[in-house]
């Protein structure tokens, strides 16, 4: 089976991976980006790729300009990639029935990018998440008193807007445009995960954890195996009947136990650990299991360097991030389609212009101006 994809997303070498994976079985790749250059463009994987509408700008604007090139394109299958997701899902209200996204709706989708909401959600399916209220609600105060807590935007990503309090902190006050959780903090070790599913059935999921961040945001991964956080997500999954990619981040305290913190209903660099043709088979076949690429450890190499710069003037791990630096596999580097990493400074240029301007980690801006903040 052949067909033309568009990938709503250019920008990220998730994106990348998706669309290197389609072409790899036949099928012409489109892609749709508010930006002007972006990583993908720059692939041979990718036939075409369209200026949009960024939805932070204009959420209307934004799905005219996709079913504009939906319909121009003919395009059979529609995989979002990241943030744009909760926007993207709602072209189900109007899709030719020729086309198929491989997303959930809105209305769960949306619920569970809400970390109040996937919280409740979660509780309510009988899955294990640490206490959560919002913040102004008195069990949220009850809830400082008895342990250090994260108090955290609804929607924020890459940790933008996150503290942890101490027992028995002040809560700040709250802020209506802002609406915020107060969650008990779980100590432990912190997994993120990515999935592929069908109908409530998981295809395969990666369970990895950070190798090496930038602020809150890992650079370098490393693919673990840990079969308790797998069946959390197998039954989260089950009980959502979902259908497409969705991620996790999850705290397994000292007993072993996993806790759900976030839901991140969309693909995470964890995507990186399957071989990217399997990606595209699991996304288009169900049932069909994707298989992991041999390496256990991968990094984004142009961050990477620069946090390995910068571990040489903060007297961190020099020695031991230079050895990791050289040694680790990029998710981008391909020598048959070797442009998007060489040419990757000037395709993102935007997003690190962003990140200069306001004091922030690439991470922190890349996704600001396609995430949903309603």
């Amino acid at each position: 089976m052949t067909g033309n994809l568009l990938l709503t997303l250019g920008r990220l070498p998730k994106a990348l991976d998706v669309a290197r994976g389609f072409a790899d079985l036949g099928w012409r790749v489109v892609v749709a980006e508010p930006f002007k250059r972006h990583l993908a463009g720059a692939s041979r994987a990718v036939a075409q790729s369209h200026r949009v509408t960024a939805p932070a700008e204009d959420k209307q604007a934004y799905l005219a300009d996709l079913r504009r090139i939906i319909a121009d394109e003919k395009i059979d299958l529609v995989v979002p990639v990241s943030e744009e997701t909760m926007h993207v899902a709602f072209l189900c209200e109007n899709l030719p029935a020729s086309t198929r996204l491989f997303t959930m709706p809105p209305g769960i989708l949306l619920r569970l990018h809400n970390k109040h909401g996937f919280a409740q959600q979660a509780t309510a399916w009988g899955l294990a998440v640490p206490e959560t209220h919002a913040l102004g609600d008195p069990a949220a105060e009850a809830l400082v008193q008895s342990g250090p807590v994260v108090i955290k935007p609804v929607h924020s990503c890459s940790g933008r807007g996150v503290r942890l309090l101490p027992a028995g902190a002040t809560l700040p006050a709250p802020d209506p445009a802002i609406p915020t959780i107060v969650q008990r903090c779980v100590i432990g070790a912190e997994y993120s995960s990515c999935s592929i599913a069908h109908e409530g059935r998981v295809a395969s999921t990666v369970i990895y954890r950070a190798a090496q961040k930038s602020g809150s945001v890992a650079v370098a991964f490393e693919r673990v195996e840990h079969p308790a956080i797998a069946d959390w997500i197998t039954r989260f999954i089950a009980a959502a009947n979902w259908t497409g990619f969705i991620a996790f981040d999850i705290m397994v305290d000292e007993a072993g136990q996993p806790w759900g913190i976030e839901c991140n209903p969309r693909t995470t660099s964890g995507l990186h650990f399957w071989e990217r043709a399997d990606i595209a088979r699991a996304v288009l076949e169900p049932g069909f299991i994707p298989r992991y690429r041999p390496e256990a450890r991968l990094q984004q190499f142009y961050s990477a360097l620069t946090e390995t710069q910068m571990s040489l003037f903060r007297r961190g791990p020099f020695r031991e991030n230079l050895r990791q630096l050289f040694s680790t596999r990029d998710v981008t580097w391909d020598r048959r389609d070797p442009m998007p990493f060489l040419t990757m400074t000037a395709t993102s240029w935007p997003i690190i212009r962003m990140a200069m301007a306001r004091g922030a980690t690439f991470g922190e801006v890349a996704t600001l101006d396609v995430g949903w903040y309603d």
